[in-house]
């Protein structure tokens, strides 16, 4: 059973954006925290985890996307976003979303989903 649902993925250029949408089922979304990982290209690279929300909203990011990427969610639908803006080649990556883990929250990882694709060309 699919329980996390990422879209929006896609290739743009330097400089350019995307939004990214994560579609949860209410047992990994209700209440918890969530966040968006991503995986670089290359082998044996970890997940790592770039912008995460609390049910209330309180945001953190990785320094490498501050400023630039903004997590939000719509507790009605269970549904979590990432607009990414300014984008560079290193955040090509294929994009996951779940429960946070890491930048201060401690919630645990449920199944991930298949990811979406960002590719950034310079």
């Amino acid at each position: 059973q699919v329980q996390l649902v990422e879209s929006g993925g896609g290739a743009v250029q330097a400089g350019g954006s995307l939004k990214l949408s994560c579609a949860a089922s209410e047992s990994i979304f209700s209440r918890n925290a969530m966040g968006w990982y991503r995986q670089a290209p290359g082998k044996q690279r970890e997940r790592e985890l770039v912008a995460a929300i609390n049910n209330s909203g309180y945001t953190r990011y990785a320094d490498s996307v501050k400023g630039r990427f903004t997590i939000s969610r719509d507790n009605a639908k269970n549904m979590v976003y990432l607009q990414m803006n300014s984008l560079t080649p290193e955040d090509t990556a294929v994009y996951y979303c779940n429960r946070a883990y890491g930048l201060g929250f401690l919630m645990s990882i449920s199944a991930w989903g298949q990811g979406t694709q960002v590719i950034v060309s310079s």
